[in-house]
């Protein structure tokens, strides 16, 4: 296990937010060893005070419950280092130490391919794992220039591409689900399901991410990376193990089935639009255009809607629908597995009829299944739901990134190969966008999205 991480970007909202507890969450677990190194660098001036005034603002604001001895404990293990991520001697001096380092780039995507030179002419230790967050490159040819520059400097085994989805706990019960009962199983093909809905709908307005999101738009935040990676584990063949090679083996298959969506194709099958002034329960919203940061002319989506088709033998004629979207009327959050009606009905027409609905909840997290059974009378239909909580996980989905980073496991993590292939299915989209092919359209802020993609759900 290393015993050393290095975060570059150290005092940015990823470190605060998520980071720092979730390490907090493994020293309550137990699962850090006592003299474990933390060093967040960052371009920033500041004193180790400072830092820590700041590490302790945000382990009280993101980790509720962390125990008083582990935030003494996080705290005292945690530095600060001045370091530009461009200059190899400072990179050097602070992933300096004995043994192995494991350095997680929190950054934007355009640096890393600074990050990875400048990790290079440092002498990046012996055995270091390297971590970079979602999105892996800013299009098809950029992820695979990192990859190339990643060759030179560590196996691919070292690499953590991670995505903090599919450490949630429903994501990884989808595989649960589907692989540990039989009777799901033999039904998880396009002669069963009509349609697989993958949503993150949330009311979260901007939150003053503009200097991210407003380049890269609901679309590549998280339908290129978050979503697509649901819909991998929805539609893969059964691994042979969950081991890190046949889980992402069979990941890749599916996105090289995806099918290419062709211009002609953009019309029908892709939605996008931004939000404009509303009101969401008792908050005022501003227009997404009227936000700190946000530059007009870009165009930025923030609500994306993708249709997708897998060909191959078990998916061909299933419907996959990827829908993401901020400043929405309600949070949605959930992976649903639309079942194909019953070939006949012996009960007339009293009642509802409506197929049956398997949900995975995202967040909230549990398991609803919508059935359809006999009401009070002997002719009528009504539908019944049964709805299950998800266990609670005994790490949230960052410490459990983290301790993969620091064992070694990259299961979870994203290969080379699978992050290119994420950019071949989403770049003719976002090159059809980029020309307008379609318009982008409006809806107010607590509207259920725009009028064009409205559906009943």
């Amino acid at each position: 296990m290393i015993r050393r991480l290095v975060i570059f970007g150290g005092t940015g909202d990823l470190a605060g937010r998520y980071l720092l507890p979730g390490l907090a969450a493994l020293h309550e677990a137990g699962r850090l060893d006592a003299d474990f190194d933390i060093v967040c660098a960052d371009r920033k001036d500041r004193s180790e005070d400072q830092f820590r005034a700041w590490a302790a603002t945000q382990l009280d604001r993101h980790g509720p419950g962390i125990s008083d001895d582990t935030r003494k404990a996080l705290l005292a293990a945690a530095r600060y280092r001045q370091a530009d991520i461009g200059d190899p001697a400072q990179v050097a001096e602070t992933i300096a130490g004995e043994g192995p380092v494991a350095v997680y780039l929190a950054l934007p995507p355009a640096l890393f391919p600074t990050a990875i030179q400048t990790l290079h002419a440092a002498h990046l230790p012996s055995g270091s794992r390297l971590v970079f967050e979602k999105p892996f490159g800013e299009d098809l040819a950029s992820a695979e220039n990192l990859n190339r520059l990643l060759a030179d400097l560590v196996p691919e085994q070292a690499v953590f591409r991670v995505d903090h989805f599919l450490a949630m706990t429903t994501v990884q019960n989808l595989l649960g689900s589907r692989l540990a009962n039989r009777v799901l199983e033999s039904l998880w093909n396009s002669a069963h399901i009509a349609e697989v809905e993958i949503i993150w709908e949330e009311t979260l307005t901007l939150e003053a991410r503009a200097g991210y999101y407003d380049h890269v738009g609901a679309l590549e935040d998280m339908v290129q990376n978050h979503l697509l990676q649901l819909l991998c584990l929805v539609a893969m063949e059964p691994p042979i193990t969950l081991s890190e090679r046949d889980l992402r083996d069979r990941k890749v298959d599916v996105l090289r089935s995806i099918r290419t969506v062709s211009d002609d194709d953009i019309p029908r099958r892709t939605r996008r639009a931004r939000y404009s002034a509303g009101v969401i329960g008792d908050r005022h919203v501003p227009s997404y255009t009227d936000e700190p940061g946000v530059d007009p002319q870009r165009r930025t989506e923030t609500f994306a809607e993708v249709h997708l088709s897998i060909d191959n033998w078990r998916w061909a004629g299933t419907n996959f629908v990827l829908r993401t979207g901020k400043a929405l009327a309600a949070d949605r959050k959930e992976v649903a597995i639309h079942f194909r009606p019953v070939p006949h009905m012996p009960f007339g027409h009293h009642g509802t009829t409506a197929p049956n609905v398997l949900r995975f909840g995202l967040d909230p997290e549990n398991l609803t299944l919508a059935l359809t059974t006999i009401g009070a009378a002997v002719d009528t239909l009504v539908p019944v739901t049964m709805t299950a909580p998800i266990p609670l996980p005994d790490l949230p989905a960052y410490g459990r990134l983290l301790l993969d980073v620091l064992l070694g496991n990259p299961a979870l993590s994203i290969r080379g190969d699978e992050a290119e292939e994420s950019w071949r299915v989403m770049t003719p989209i976002i090159s059809a966008w980029s020309r307008d092919v379609i318009p982008l359209d409006d809806y107010s802020a607590g509207a259920p999205g725009p009028a064009s993609t409205t559906r009943n759900r």
